[in-house]
């Protein structure tokens, strides 16, 4: 979706709550870039609102009377896509709905704070008009209900504790949970061990890798510290605060979670995670820049390339966000930017590649 350049951006918020739309009516209209041209108390009055007004990006709740949220933006992803950010609670049902609708199209996610409170309800606004920005300049594309099917005729098997001779690096963000959920169930369960660090709060990982455990070949968990590499296993880095590195130990290779400040605007960080697999996977790591906004990444690919690793970037036209890619792209990090549906098969055969040559 390309938006206009000299007008502002016309939001509508939809929120079961007449508090809560006043709320983030008047917080998002306070930025000069933005034009919030309507409310809506629920799907059927959004619908219509959509149909005849045609705002560039919209607020949606997920808990809401007559069709939830997440049933609305399943329609509306496949008849009429709209860049959509999530405001919701992130409680245990909240959280796991707001990643459903990740999943089905939603651009971004927003934690609601309790109203009471002003700091949070300040920083909650501010993180909310960054992420309304983003979501109206971000490509969005009608949603195809079936999963992509693996080429390969492999089917799931019991966990191998095998250790991976070749790593498979993933980086995300804007628009990862929808791109990881494509291409994930494509890997053969006999694929190299997959390491995934997607910009998400913390609380969303463990359910999102519980998601992708249903619907892949290769297993899916949620990293923990000590973690071994294995083929046929994929792990994904904890939300939160902590860094994911790679390191190796002897034969094998193991996660590393640590404390630390943001690096490139985020903790976990794409850029330290992929310096890590540079410096101790180096020639053995297939790696690949997804959808996100931002430059988080391009450097640790640019190293990992350097290393002797092979990088890739998905293509700029089915990125949600071509930030990310375009960064490493720019820098000279990415041999070749490769189509969403193509990178399964691509890395698997890079990673194989890379494993076969003696280190």
């Amino acid at each position: 979706m390309t938006v206009r350049t000299n007008r502002k951006l016309r939001v509508l918020v939809v929120d079961d709550s007449a508090l809560v739309r006043s709320i983030l009516s008047r917080g998002l209209a306070s930025d000069p870039e933005l034009e919030v041209i309507g409310t809506a108390a629920d799907p059927y009055q959004a619908r219509d609102f959509i149909v005849r007004d045609r705002p560039d990006v919209m607020t949606l709740d997920i808990e809401m009377p007559k069709m939830d949220g997440l049933s609305f933006l399943r329609i509306l992803m496949e008849k009429m896509p709209l860049p959509t950010v999530i405001v919701s609670s992130l409680g245990e049902r909240g959280s796991k709905l707001a990643l459903r609708a990740l999943q089905e199209g939603a651009i971004d996610v927003v934690a609601k704070p309790h109203l009471a409170v002003a700091d949070g309800l300040n920083t909650m606004m501010k993180d909310l008009i960054v992420r309304v920005k983003g979501a109206a300049r971000s490509r969005v594309v009608a949603r195809i209900p079936a999963a992509l099917v693996a080429e390969s005729s492999e089917t799931t098997t019991n966990a191998l504790a095998v250790t991976t001779d070749a790593v498979i690096a993933l980086g995300a963000s804007t628009g990862g949970v929808a791109a990881l959920s494509r291409i994930l169930p494509s890997f053969p369960a006999s694929s190299p061990g997959i390491v995934v660090v997607q910009h998400m709060p913390a609380g969303f990982t463990a359910d999102f890798a519980r998601c992708l455990d249903e619907t892949c070949a290769m297993r899916v968990a949620e990293a923990r510290d000590g973690d071994r590499v294995l083929v046929g296993h994929v792990l994904v880095a904890p939300g939160g605060d902590r860094h994911l590195e790679v390191h190796r130990k002897g034969g094998e290779y193991r996660i590393a979670l640590r404390a630390g400040p943001p690096v490139s605007g985020h903790a976990p960080s794409v850029d330290v995670f992929f310096r890590s697999v540079a410096r101790h996977v180096g020639s053995n790591a297939a790696a690949c820049l997804l959808t996100g906004m931002g430059a988080d990444g391009a450097e640790g690919l640019l190293e990992i390339r350097r290393a002797g690793g092979r990088t890739f970037a998905q293509d700029r036209q089915s990125c949600a966000v071509w930030g990310m890619p375009a960064a490493a792209v720019e820098i000279g990090a990415v041999e070749a930017s490769v189509p969403l549906s193509e990178i399964p098969q691509k890395l698997v055969a890079a990673a194989r590649s890379r494993a076969a040559v003696p280190s």
